[in-house]
């Protein structure tokens, strides 16, 4: 195949998962370095579990980070229909192939009679591999079967499949991730490409799809390694053209096990309700198992894509890294423009009403609030003092210091100095850095001991934004208020 044609075929069972996306962004970034097309297909044949929500999901998740396909059910193609559930129309006359050319049988054991196949290779302490019992029925024996009521599933045989393309029951291929790869056919046994309802498998409906697809590079994960044996054979039975195969190592949590909503997020539409950026999101998912040339880690898709070589994937594991994964947002929160951060934190500061605030003060609390944002919704648990009148004190801020006598004392000065006060940014860093000298001269006071004391009472925490632009978005009423409230005895003296 001259053109590099990849695609990413997520079931619609659930919402994207973490590790389909980055399967979804190494096929994107290899098409991409190879001037290639990158395909979407919904494989949605399980019906049971599919449904219409994860189906907007897996597309809306796609979009969000960036990987926008070439072909698929929504914006068409040369080969489509791209939903699996619309091609099942295409599937029987490659069954028939097979069947004609010796390749596969039809099966009429029951439900029943494979169980207890299973049972006794288990009791056996043997690895279950179909019997082959149906395999050749004669034609007398298929009718009394269907006489029976029995409807037969079509199985694939291995055996014949393996002994007419290769020398030995041991099938090999070049995996471009992980290196040669081998397996012995006779321990995989004559698998079900049809059932007896008359559905494709995936392990059949896939090889059709990408081959009639022009799929020239499956990348996907190695636990579909197991499942490429039975393709490869199914492609060089029906005389298709074998695509080239490469499987990416499995993300793993940080304790090393499969990574699950234990550990955290692991949709992709739900570390975005969590706060994260996708530009971050597929930076970081793009350094599991790859590493940029460069040995720079901040990079954008485009960066990525430039420097991008599917031999450079490593073939193990790779630890899906939370902390490093919240440091990276960090990074890119802090590189947004203001005007977008501002739009980007508003869902979530639904709670507070924003209306009180002029877009000057909402621009002043997020410049002195986004420094230490890991994600977007923290600004939630950041912000609660810029509302009303009153502020709820922590009750460690209230032990810890509000209650100590020099607190007290503090704040008594405080408010009476603080009603002179012009309440401009310039003069209140003048006035607060006066006021700090002011008790560290007359009364060996630390100056974030003294801040600590005006931070407590106005915001209710003893650390935080920067004091003065607080001060200037409450206002002076507001700050002033606040103060003399925590003071115990309110009379001045």
């Amino acid at each position: 195949m001259s053109e590099v044609r990849v695609r990413i075929a997520p079931s619609p069972s659930g919402n994207l998962h973490i590790g389909t996306a980055r399967t979804a962004l190494f096929n994107y970034l290899f098409a991409k370095k190879n001037n290639g097309k990158f395909i979407l297909r919904i494989e949605d044949t399980d019906a049971e579990r599919t449904s219409q929500e994860y189906i907007d999901n897996i597309f809306d998740s796609l979009k969000a980070l960036g990987l926008n396909w070439d072909e698929g059910p929504d914006v068409g193609g040369p080969y489509g229909p791209y939903t699996q559930s619309e091609r099942f129309d295409i599937y029987p006359k490659y069954v028939q192939q097979l069947l004609e050319s010796g390749f596969a049988y039809e099966c009429y054991c029951t439900p029943e009679e494979l169980e207890q196949e299973k049972k006794e290779a288990t009791d056996a302490k043997k690895a279950y591999v179909y019997s082959k019992k149906c395999e050749n029925l004669t034609e007398e024996e298929k009718a009394k079967l269907r006489a029976e009521g029995r409807k037969p599933a079509i199985r694939f045989n291995i055996a014949k499949a393996q002994k007419a393309f290769h020398d030995s029951s041991i099938l090999e291929f070049e995996d471009l991730v992980k290196g040669k790869l081998h397996m012995d056919t006779n321990l995989i046994g004559d698998f079900v490409i049809q059932k007896s309802n008359g559905a494709p498998t995936y392990n059949f409906a896939v090889v059709i799809d990408d081959a009639l697809m022009k799929i020239s590079h499956v990348i996907r994960g190695e636990d579909h390694i197991s499942n490429t044996y039975k393709q490869i054979l199914i492609f060089e039975a029906l005389g298709l053209e074998v695509p080239k195969f490469g499987h990416l190592g499995m993300i793993l949590a940080p304790d090393r096990s499969k990574l699950s909503k234990r550990h955290g997020a692991t949709a992709v539409s739900d570390f975005v309700k969590e706060g994260y950026l996708t530009d971050a999101l597929i930076n970081f998912v793009a350094l599991l198992g790859w590493s940029p040339s460069d040995g720079e880690e901040i990079k954008s898709v485009d960066e990525i894509a430039q420097d991008f070589r599917i031999g450079e994937i490593s073939s193990s594991n790779s630890i899906f890294e939370y902390d490093k994964l919240k440091w990276m947002n960090s990074h890119y929160i802090k590189m947004l423009p203001m005007e977008e951060l501002k739009e980007r934190l508003k869902p979530y500061l639904t709670q507070y009403p924003l209306n009180s605030l002029t877009d000057e003060q909402y621009t002043k609390m997020v410049e002195i609030t986004r420094e230490p944002l890991t994600l977007l919704s923290d600004i939630t648990d950041a912000v609660p003092y810029f509302f009303g009148k009153d502020v709820d004190i922590d009750p460690e801020a209230q032990e810890k210091t509000l209650d100590t006598e020099t607190a007290q004392d503090v704040l008594k000065d405080f408010v009476e100095k603080a009603k002179d006060w012009e309440w401009s940014e310039e003069n209140l860093h003048e006035k607060l850095a006066d006021f700090r000298a002011y008790w560290k001269e007359n009364a060996g006071i630390k100056p974030k001991v003294t801040m600590w004391a005006v931070r407590a009472a106005i915001t209710g925490r003893t650390c935080g934004a920067d004091m003065v632009g607080i001060l200037e978005i409450l206002g002076k009423e507001t700050s002033i208020y606040r103060a003399q409230k925590a003071i115990k005895n309110p009379a001045i003296k």
